[in-house]
């Protein structure tokens, strides 16, 4: 493709580029030509056009894929979690916690309102704060300060956003949770992958990760979504040793699940870790609505996160913030959560049951999804359930680089009753069996 691209100055090359993305003549997904051959087009050193590719890099307008050359820069669909509205399919691959095992808020929120807050009061409630220091007293350091964000995805953005540029590589989680991998595609950054087996991210997986460059890393240390798996104490010692000669990479240890989780928190934060952040949100026990989490980190990090914080919202509403407090100082709603805890172990534990007694085996993790292994292409199995009237999610919508060739399921069964999962079982067995012959017929044709 012939470009016109004109210029001498680093800016004037960048300008007359970005006039081609904007009226249309490079698109999305579009090579651009390699750094020597447009400096010898126009007659620049290499450095100067260099400088030009790296200034359309920063503005997220282009992107670097290393062999694969300079492409322009466009955003690909990343899946969601939460109930697909337009299907008539019982959807069990939503992600969402159990709606009957939500709190009832209207007792709490009759005692909530009290004084206004005015511009320039501390950005956290005074109570609220005591509750979470109480909450956060297993974060990884002797000497915290503690942040309210608009929920852990907001904090895990801000976060990136304070300690990243463009194109800067993040070490993340593979398979991954979905807001994860929209965050990072967002912020124009590059994610390099790291296997998780059923003791959490692998150690192998983080050394290449942090030989690669990465500047942060993004860990849930409990309930791993998709897989649920928890890290050991012994995986997070190893994982602290790795991490032990990278004090200043970011980690991020987001523990969505929290005071639901079955297993221990044991972290991958060492002792002299320079830049960390803890995030717990309420989202999985009061509820998607409340859009609330605490982050506790070093003190550098928060100030950074206090910035970034700043040109928006500088506070999340100390009418949340209030709500949330009377429900956890609640002793009838903080047993319901131990409760909805339990509730979430037995069934993901019962389902699992069911499967491996058809054949499948399957083992229960901690968290609100089942992270089912089959012996087919998990792509198969979804389409003869959609036959059979069930919408569930493949593994590869959770994977970095999805290849068509996932071999799991991510299933949210535990709002189903007894007769729905026995149903649910057996239409996966069937869907594998049927999927089992198609192959066996294609190898034989």
């Amino acid at each position: 493709m012939e470009l016109d691209i004109s210029g001498r100055s680093a800016a004037d090359i960048a300008a007359s580029l970005r006039g081609l993305i904007e009226r249309g003549s490079l698109r999305p997904g579009d090579g651009l030509p390699p750094v020597r051959t447009l400096a010898d087009s126009l007659g620049v050193n290499r450095n100067t056009a260099v400088a030009a590719y790296r200034q359309l890099t920063q503005a997220g307008l282009l992107v670097s894929r290393g062999r694969g050359g300079t492409r322009v820069a466009g955003f690909t669909n990343v899946a969601q979690e939460g109930f697909a509205s337009d299907t008539v399919l019982r959807d069990v691959g939503t992600g969402n916690p159990d709606a009957a095992r939500i709190p009832e808020m209207s007792r709490a929120l009759a005692g909530v309102a009290g004084r206004p807050v005015l511009y320039g009061e501390p950005v956290i409630d005074p109570d609220l704060e005591a509750w979470a220091r109480e909450w956060m007293s297993d974060a990884p350091a002797d000497e915290v300060r503690l942040t309210v964000t608009s929920g852990a995805a907001d904090a895990v953005e801000r976060l990136l956003g304070s300690a990243l540029t463009r194109d800067d590589a993040v070490a993340l989680e593979d398979p991954c949770f979905l807001t994860s991998i929209h965050t990072v595609r967002v912020g124009g950054y590059r994610a390099v992958p790291v296997p998780v087996d059923d003791q959490g991210m692998t150690v192998d997986g983080l050394r290449a990760a942090l030989d690669e460059g990465v500047r942060a890393v993004v860990c849930t240390p409990r309930a791993q979504n998709p897989t649920g798996a928890s890290l050991t104490a012994e995986r997070a010692a190893d994982l602290r040793e790795v991490l032990r000669d990278h004090p200043y990479v970011m980690v991020i240890e987001d523990d969505h699940f929290s005071l639901l989780s079955r297993t221990a928190y044991h972290s991958v934060i060492g002792p002299h870790h320079r830049r960390w952040a803890l995030v717990r949100s309420v989202s999985k026990f009061l509820g998607p609505d409340m859009c609330l989490a605490v982050t506790a980190s070093d003190a550098e990090t928060a100030d950074r996160l206090a910035m970034r914080l700043t040109p928006g919202t500088t506070w999340v509403s100390h009418l949340l913030q209030r709500l949330a407090l009377a429900l956890v100082s609640d002793p009838s709603v903080m047993e319901g959560i131990e409760a909805a805890g339990d509730h979430y172990a037995r069934t993901n534990a019962a389902f699992a049951a069911r499967l491996s007694s058809r054949g499948l085996d399957c083992r229960a993790g901690d968290g609100l999804n089942l992270w089912v292994p089959l012996p087919v292409r998990a792509r198969d199995v979804v389409e003869s359930l959609m036959r059979r009237g069930w919408l569930a999610r493949g593994g590869d919508e959770f994977a970095l680089a999805p290849s068509g060739t996932s071999q799991r399921l991510r299933l949210t069964i535990h709002d189903l009753d007894e007769d729905a999962a026995e149903q649910l079982a057996d239409d996966i067995a069937a869907s594998v069996t049927a999927a089992q012959r198609r192959t066996a017929l294609h190898e034989v044709g």
